[in-house]
């Protein structure tokens, strides 16, 4: 019942459980249970049996990070449930207890607060082109490859003000504005819960090993980052 009551005091949980019949409608439903062993259906009912142990293995899985957020299965469920809802609060508690160190795509989380964390309060974007390295992330493709080799002038051409001042897409974002992103990171938690990722991240590196004398994580999210 502890993890179920933390887990209760999140607004997010009470608007995204209300009563559930397992009739199975969100799975059917769920692009990622197309391709993934992810099971809305399934999640909710070990939810609802409000045991601690079952639930702390579901913070510590791999089944929380499969959920795209798409939120079809609140459009679907006859009682009005959201498991992608539920997913959220479960994702938010994992990352607060340190659990989703325990997991191969939990680990990753280190990386996304890295990356996207990062350039979200360096540039202003949850996106920017230097982040995304062609040999980090084959999967683009030899096109985008060369677009990244060549980025000034295809920017340019394409009028999106790469970095530069004035309008624009992907255009340089004022000191006076990133100050207020990061005013907003502080006052909401995501600073905390930043450091709290990275502070778990780094104690899960040492006790694999991969923690380099340098205080750089080596291979600790699969190649994804390291650093």
């Amino acid at each position: 019942m502890e993890l179920y009551n933390q887990l209760k005091s999140d607004v997010r949980f009470i608007e995204g459980l209300k009563s559930c019949m397992n009739c199975g409608v969100c799975t059917a439903i769920c692009p990622a249970a197309e391709f993934f062993d992810y099971d809305p259906r399934v999640l909710m009912s070990v939810i609802q049996s409000k045991d601690n142990t079952q639930i702390e293995e579901l913070l510590k899985s791999d089944t929380i990070w499969n959920c795209g957020q798409c939120m079809s299965c609140k459009t679907r469920c006859p009682r009005g449930n959201c498991p992608g809802l539920i997913i959220s609060v479960l994702r938010k508690l994992s990352q607060e207890m340190g659990y989703f160190t325990e997991s191969k795509k939990g680990r990753q989380q280190y990386a996304i607060v890295k990356a996207i964390g990062k350039t979200m309060l360096e540039h202003g974007y949850c996106v920017y082109p230097e982040i995304v390295v062609p040999a980090a992330h084959p999967e683009q493709g030899p096109v985008w490859e060369w677009v990244f080799n060549n980025k000034e002038a295809v920017y340019d051409r394409l009028g999106a003000n790469l970095a530069m001042e004035g309008a624009g897409t992907l255009r340089k974002i004022a000191t006076k504005n990133l100050a207020e992103i990061k005013a907003i990171f502080d006052q909401t938690g995501g600073t905390e819960l930043f450091e709290t990722i990275e502070n778990f991240s780094r104690k899960k590196a040492k006790g694999m090993g991969m923690m380099k004398e340098d205080g750089k994580m080596d291979n600790y999210t699969e190649g994804l980052m390291n650093g």
